[in-house]
Parts: structure tokens; C-alpha cells; sequence
């Protein structure tokens, strides 16, 4: 009875997007309540940036919106959000370049000194940088100092957990592309992260 009710109260993804579909605000708002974390979370690991996370969740959910009767259900909603989400974050990333502004990846330095800047606030003391908190934001870093390429899939693959071949359809790339870029991306992390504990 208590799996029935929970059902009930959880409707399945395309129930929501079937009801959404036939003009449903409600269903709607219930998608872009179960996603919008994760949507958030995508924007800020490409675009390092909270106000174009936000942007990038808010230009998301607007499009799937706008462009709803086209979404063909044979692929999963979530899927589909995602997509449109890599594109806004990427286009964010692209304006950025071409604006004044110095993206984060252009101040990358090929050494690595670019964490040094990151971490002069920090004292330099090896149980602090042990701490969990300290380790998440030393990842978190070291994530942002990616390529926007490899942070994408890294953040597809190891953190959301989409597999090798839907990252691959998401961002139009071969298998062979995405493993690639996801094997690139863990060795960068690992030279990135041993630098960090080193100077700790």
C-alpha cells in the first residue's frame, strides 16, 4: 500500500511530461521541481559561475518550455533538459570569450599556477586541506580549471552519471570522443590534485 501511495505521489517522469504536454502547468512545475537542482549543478561545474547557472537553469527550463510539443518521448525528459543545458552553459562560455571579460580557462596557466591564486586565502596547513569540506572545494577547483570540453564530460559522466553513450549523444560526439575526453580529464584532476597535496 505504502509503494501505491508513494507512486501517487511521484508520478512517473512521462506521466508528468504526457499531462505537461496537454497543457498541464502543474505537471510542468513538477519536472522543473525534480530537476532543477541537478540543472543548477550542471551550469555552475561548466560556467564556474553562479549567476550563469542560474541563467543557464532559468534559459533551460524556458526553452523545454517553449519547445515542449516537439520533444519526441522516446528519450527520457531529463535527456532532453540536459541537452538543451549543455548548450546554454556552452553559448554562456562563448559570450564570455568574445565579451571583456577573461574567462577562467584563459588565465589557466599550463603549470598550474593559476590554483595558487585560488588558494592564497587558504592557510597552508595539511590538516585543513584533509578536511572534507576543504577536499570537495580543492575539487571543485581544480574541476573549474578544466577545458570546457572535459569539464562537460566529466561532469556528464563521473558526477551525473549519464553513461558513454548518452554523453556521446548529448554532445554530439563518437564513444571513442567522450572516453577520450573523460580519460584526459581524470589524469589533468589527478596532476592537479597531487600538486595541491604536495604543497600541503
Amino acid at each position: 500500500m505504502s509503494e501505491l501511495r508513494a507512486a501517487t505521489l511521484a508520478p512517473d517522469e512521462s506521466v508528468l511530461v504526457r499531462e505537461a504536454k496537454s497543457g498541464n502547468y502543474g505537471a510542468f512545475d513538477e519536472l522543473v521541481n525534480r530537476y532543477e537542482k541537478k540543472i543548477y549543478r550542471l551550469g555552475m561545474n561548466i560556467t564556474g559561475s553562479p549567476e550563469d547557472a542560474e541563467d543557464v537553469l532559468q534559459d533551460t527550463f524556458l526553452k523545454a518550455f517553449e519547445h515542449l510539443p516537439e520533444f519526441r518521448e522516446d528519450s527520457r525528459f531529463y535527456t532532453w533538459i540536459v541537452r538543451i543545458a549543455v548548450n546554454e552553459a556552452l553559448m554562456k562560455l562563448r559570450k564570455r570569450r568574445s565579451s571583456k571579460e577573461v574567462p577562467f580557462e584563459e588565465t589557466e596557466d599550463q603549470d598550474g599556477e593559476v590554483l595558487v591564486r585560488d588558494y592564497a586565502d587558504w592557510k597552508p596547513n595539511p590538516e585543513q586541506l584533509l578536511a572534507r569540506e576543504e577536499m570537495e572545494e580543492i575539487l571543485r577547483t581544480a574541476i573549474q580549471a578544466l577545458p570546457p570540453g572535459f569539464r562537460t564530460v566529466f561532469y556528464l559522466r563521473d558526477v551525473d552519471g549519464l553513461s558513454t553513450e548518452e554523453t556521446a549523444q548529448l554532445l554530439n560526439l563518437s564513444v571513442g570522443a567522450v572516453k577520450a575526453r573523460l580519460f584526459r580529464a581524470r589524469l589533468r584532476l589527478r596532476e592537479e590534485l597531487s600538486k595541491v597535496l604536495r604543497r600541503a
